[in-house]
């Protein structure tokens, strides 16, 4: 592990003497994993961290004190704003509010993340003018009420549109609509009876969407699995009812010269593998400390 990376991770060790804490403030790595991640940060290491200029990675840590959380929440920064909206807890009173009221639209899409965000708040983002605050609130607000989901289905934006069929079971009575709009058509395809005419959409992302229907019909597996599209072959292969023969011989077609799209495809499949992941470093004793902090001159 380089010296930086020691660094950081020692900034996170629990029970740390606070003497060593304070002398890794001096380094910038470490500096920020001790303001993003100590639970046991107090007034006066505050203030340095604020003075040596991270307010912005202390106002995400959600173990500062509310009393100082609620202070990062007027900071002139819309990113500290934005650090603190996105865990901060209602203290005190009106707090949630008055970020929902903000003036930078960043700060009312981090809010809409909030866990703690009541269920009037999200409902007032759901209207919020910035189309970006309310894509925030369809990721986080997967069970909204009905009339909130209409509202979102039924957006102006095209991208809000689309993001909510991902994110909603529509309502029977707008499904057609959805079906015939080029911007919501592949995702309302999940809920939708696959048929020959989907099947046969111009759009590859519609019958991507039409090949991996659990209700297809063995005909239109079939049809599909000839489709031009390689995303298209690859749903009908990873089908746990395409016939082994025919998905051996799609697999045979499915080569890509792009890595990512060599990944994605793979993925649909099943067949990727990821590296493991690295093992936790292990504690180190205070000499093995005071020996790492003589290396980076701290």
């Amino acid at each position: 592990m380089e010296l930086d990376a020691e660094l950081s991770a020692l900034a996170a060790q629990e029970d740390l003497p606070a003497d060593v804490v304070r002398r890794l403030l001096q380094h910038p790595g470490a500096r920020r994993s001790v303001a993003l991640l100590r639970r046991d940060l107090t007034d006066e290491l505050i203030a340095e961290i604020i003075d040596l200029g991270s307010v912005r990675t202390l106002a995400a840590n959600c173990y500062v004190p509310s009393r100082i959380r609620a202070r990062f929440a007027e900071h002139p920064e819309p990113a500290v704003r934005c650090a603190v909206a996105a865990s901060v807890r209602d203290e005190p009173l009106g707090l949630l509010a008055r970020l929902a009221a903000d003036p930078d639209p960043s700060v009312r899409s981090f809010l809409a993340m909030n866990e703690y965000l009541p269920a009037e708040l999200l409902a007032a983002l759901a209207a919020d003018s910035e189309a970006s605050v309310r894509s925030s609130v369809i990721q986080r607000w997967r069970d909204a009420p009905e009339d909130v989901r209409r509202m979102l289905l039924t957006d102006a934006d095209p991208g809000i549109r689309s993001g909510s069929v991902q994110a909603f079971v529509p309502p029977a009575d707008l499904l057609p609509g959805l079906l015939a709009d080029p911007a919501t058509r592949a995702a309302a395809v999940a809920h939708a009876v696959p048929t020959p005419e989907l099947a046969a959409d111009p759009d590859s992302s519609v019958r991507e969407a039409v090949a991996a229907h659990p209700d297809l019909p063995p005909g239109l597996r079939d049809l599909l699995a000839g489709d031009q599209d390689i995303f298209v072959r690859n749903a009908i292969a990873a089908r746990a009812d395409t016939p082994p023969a025919l998905r051996e011989r799609l697999v045979a077609t499915l080569e890509s010269d792009s890595p990512l799209a060599e990944w994605m495809l793979s993925f649909r499949r099943g067949t990727h593998t990821c590296p493991p992941a690295a093992p936790a470093p292990p504690n180190l004793t205070r000499q093995q400390t005071e020996s790492l902090l003589a290396q980076a001159g701290l």
